[in-house]
């Protein structure tokens, strides 16, 4: 197709948000000085000011036009817009007036009795005379933004809530910026997704029923904005992109048409992203917004209708980037859909962006040098995906010849991909299309399964175990850092993991743990270690993006076919059960979870890529049962933040997820017991799918829900068994006996007995050990004071 230029105006470049973490996580290492007491809370701020300074300066520099501010948060933008809108709950014991920030992060990750903070791994919980303490203040929910693998906090809302803007932190950093010579436009969480996403903990309550309340406090705040001289603000509904309801048409109706008169002066960008519009398109371009942001990567076919329905004077925000991989776009192929479009409409009524917040996407490919150069060519981080739209944005406005160089070079990114050797593999195509139904199935039914297990495996009731991994300390990833950097031998590496495995070992002996795990200590990350086991993955050494708070991790790139070459966990499984008589489970990572937690390859469906992992996962489960495990964990906490946004479009996701998990596990025999674990996961909508994942036990978080989420395994009548989470590793407290133990009652209230095992909610491998032998001890307390009751009982 000819080229096609604007010859007026200039086009705009914008992104929606950018990596907080910083290039070398210096975010990280700030909080976690400050939990540790090492830093205080002013060199914190500069720290943090510092980062903010550099992100604005780092997008100025690559030509971007529309900046935002605001984005930057220290723990999460949704805990970040609770304490804004004063909805802090009263155990934190806020009374009016500033929010301090130990408030906040009270709020994220709790607090022991003593008011205590974690140390620098994010753990810990010695108080301030160095003796550990109990109790303390639980922290708010947290749960999955979407279905992204980031995490926020789910504020709590109640009947008689009242909001007040208690926080400026939008205003706040406009200000900062504009005294670095930034004009920025804030960008707010939109207060209709806000209360989507908030939790009522009054009985029969709708957060929706609070959006008047809530309305003034974003109009009082966006009319200081327009004071200090803020033209644009950016306010991010992506609860759009969902299934709208009646009452949420009402909601956003309400809400912008309350600002629009309020707040004449300043005009509000509208932002969805993460799927289509689908049927609420002609709703979002018919609030009263002055623009609309849209997500045309998940979503490119709605580029043409959002032109042709959007008013000629509204700001179309085109997310034609991708804000979620690593590749790098097809800048040609792009510039042929979007040159017909753009041409219809002035030209400073487009904006070209990502499809999201840079949030999700590692800050900049240039801090890899360890990558395959070929493989490197195909990608694009952070900086590199603004130095895309500049490109695009210069191609729409002068002419393809002007970028001409830049575009030979996508094209030949784009043309080395496809034909690289390093792809696509025969071998594993040709395993993939022999696979039949049968494979996905057990030999028998699990009450079968379940009578012959018990009596194999002879476990008391209310059997206790982890989810698998204990802490990481110092000590493990330095000698990892060290064997990894050759400073420390095989042997000598093998000798020390062989050290701290036998101690692991020999703690959960004493405490008395029924089912043991063998620690995990050479593992750097759950989907990491084993894709660096598997053909097709690339890694990377500072491509960080951030999970929650603190908590970083490095997605691997899948760019090729996958398939397993060797066994990957069954020698250390081997030498770990040969140090004690009890049951040691053998610790996979699921294909789903793989696959959600990395940068999947692009020219395969999802799916497609999902079932090659999970016949390598069950080559890895054969051998294992081999080896002799009757107990094999196949983890799945990533399983519910697949699911799309849209209902219609849930069953063919869960279709090919469960049965990729199925493909895993069903290869043993009936006395051979499948485990799996979710985390931070409303089930109530896809218990069917959990059902028909049909593995023997599933462990999942339900401790900061008071065990609400069993109402939704009772109401299905769920067959299998079930570890609910009795204490919440994320929060820096240790629970006392007593609290656990009522967890479980609330547990045998909704499940059967011999439905129950005991566990906490997740891994302990952010947790530190003083923490982890008092947590373990007390829930092994509860585990048998409840045996206790249920011995009293049938006497």
């Amino acid at each position: 197709m000819a080229s096609v230029s604007l010859p007026i105006h200039s086009l705009a470049t914008a992104t929606l948000g950018v990596p907080r973490i910083g290039p070398r996580r210096e975010l990280k290492s700030a909080l976690e000085a400050h939990w540790a007491g090492r830093l205080d809370e002013m060199a914190l701020e500069e720290t943090a000011a510092a980062l903010r300074a550099a992100g604005w300066a780092r997008q100025h520099a690559l030509g971007i036009t529309q900046i935002p501010s605001g984005d930057f948060s220290l723990y999460d933008h949704v805990l970040d817009t609770a304490v804004m809108v004063g909805a802090i709950p009263e155990r934190f014991g806020w009374s009016g007036g500033p929010v301090p920030l130990a408030t906040r992060f009270a709020m994220a990750r709790g607090t022991s009795s003593a008011g205590s903070s974690p140390d620098a791994d994010g753990c810990g919980h010695a108080g301030h005379d160095g003796t550990l303490r109990e109790g303390g203040v639980a922290a708010l929910e947290m749960t999955k933004w979407f279905d992204t693998n980031y995490h926020y906090l789910v504020p709590e809302l109640t009947g008689d809530q009242r909001f007040t803007l208690a926080d400026t932190k939008p205003l706040d950093h406009f200000l900062e910026a504009k005294a670095l010579g930034y004009h920025t436009r804030p960008v707010l969480l939109g207060p209709v997704t806000f209360l989507k996403l908030a939790k009522a903990v009054t009985p029969d309550v709708n957060p929706l029923a609070l959006l008047d309340r809530l309305v003034p406090v974003y109009a009082d705040l966006l009319a200081r904005l327009a004071e200090v001289g803020a033209d644009w603000v950016q306010i991010d509904e992506p609860c759009l992109a969902g299934d709208i309801d009646a009452p949420t048409r009402t909601a956003l109706h309400r809400a912008y048409s309350a600002f629009a008169r309020a707040v004449p002066d300043i005009r509000v960008l509208l932002a969805t992203y993460f799927g289509p519009l689908g049927d609420a398109l002609d709703l979002a371009v018919s609030l009263p917004v002055a623009g609309l942001h849209a997500d045309l990567v998940r979503a490119p076919g709605q580029l043409v209708p959002l032109a042709e329905r959007a008013p000629r004077e509204m700001l179309l925000s085109l997310g034609v980037v991708d804000g979620r991989n690593v590749w790098r776009t097809d800048l040609s192929a792009l510039l042929d859909r979007l040159e017909p479009v753009v041409a219809t409409r002035r030209a400073d009524r487009i904006e070209i962006a990502p499809s999201c917040s840079l949030l999700h996407v590692p800050v900049d490919l240039a801090q890899e040098d360890d990558l395959d150069p070929e493989i490197a060519s195909w990608l694009a981080f952070g900086v590199q995906k603004m130095e895309e739209l500049q490109v695009i944005a210069t191609a729409l406005q002068s002419g393809r010849d002007a970028v001409g160089e830049a575009l030979a070079a996508s094209h030949a990114a784009v043309a080395s991909r496809a034909a690289s050797p390093h792809v696509h593999d025969a071998a594993v195509a040709a395993r993939l299309a022999a696979v039949t139904p049968r494979m996905s199935r057990r030999e028998s039914p699990f009450a079968d399964r379940a009578e012959r297990q018990r009596r194999l495996l002879d476990l008391p009731a209310f059997p206790t175990t982890t989810i698998g991994s204990f802490p990481q300390t110092a000590e493990v990833r330095k000698a990892r850092a060290a064997h990894a950097r050759g400073r420390l031998s095989d042997g000598d590496y093998e000798h020390f993991l062989a050290e701290e495995t036998a101690r692991a070992i020999r703690f959960q002996e004493e405490i008395g743990l029924d089912v043991l795990v063998h620690g995990e200590f050479e593992r750097n990350d759950m989907v990491q270690y084993f894709g660096e086991r598997l053909s097709g993955f690339a890694f990377t050494r500072n491509a960080w993006v951030q999970s929650y708070g603190s908590r970083c991790v490095r997605p691997p790139i899948v760019y090729g076919d996958v398939a397993r070459p060797k066994p990957m966990t069954v020698a250390r499984w081997q030498q770990a059960q040969a140090l004690t008589r009890k049951p040691l489970k053998g610790m996979l990572t699921g294909p789903v979870t793989i696959l959600n937690w990395s940068f999947v390859r692009d020219d395969l469906p999802r799916e497609t890529v999902c079932r090659q992992i999970a016949l390598a996962i069950r080559d890895e489960v054969r051998d294992l049962e081999a080896a002799s495990a009757r107990i094999i964990q196949i983890d799945e906490a990533a399983l519910r933040e697949g699911l799309p946004l849209r209902k219609d479009d849930w069953p063919a996701y869960l279709g090919w997820a469960t049965e990729a998990f199925r493909l895993s596990a069903c290869v043993v025999s009936d006395e051979t017991q499948i485990h799996t674990h979710m985390c931070y996961s409303e089930f109530n909508d896809i218990l069917d799918a959990i059902a028909g994942m049909d593995a023997d036990v599933i462990s999942i978080e339900t401790s900061r829900s008071h065990m609400e989420l069993l109402g939704a395994f009772r109401a299905g009548a769920y067959p299998n068994e079930i570890g609910p989470g009795v204490y919440d590793i994320h929060s820096p407290r240790v629970p006392p006996v007593e609290e656990m133990a009522e967890l479980l009652r609330l547990a045998r209230e909704r499940l059967a007995d011999d439905q129950l095992w005991v566990n906490p909610d997740c891994g302990l491998k952010t947790r530190g050990w003083p923490e982890v032998r008092a947590a373990l001890a007390n829930m092994v307390a509860a585990a048998r004071e409840i045996r206790a009751e249920l011995s009293e009982a049938a006497e």
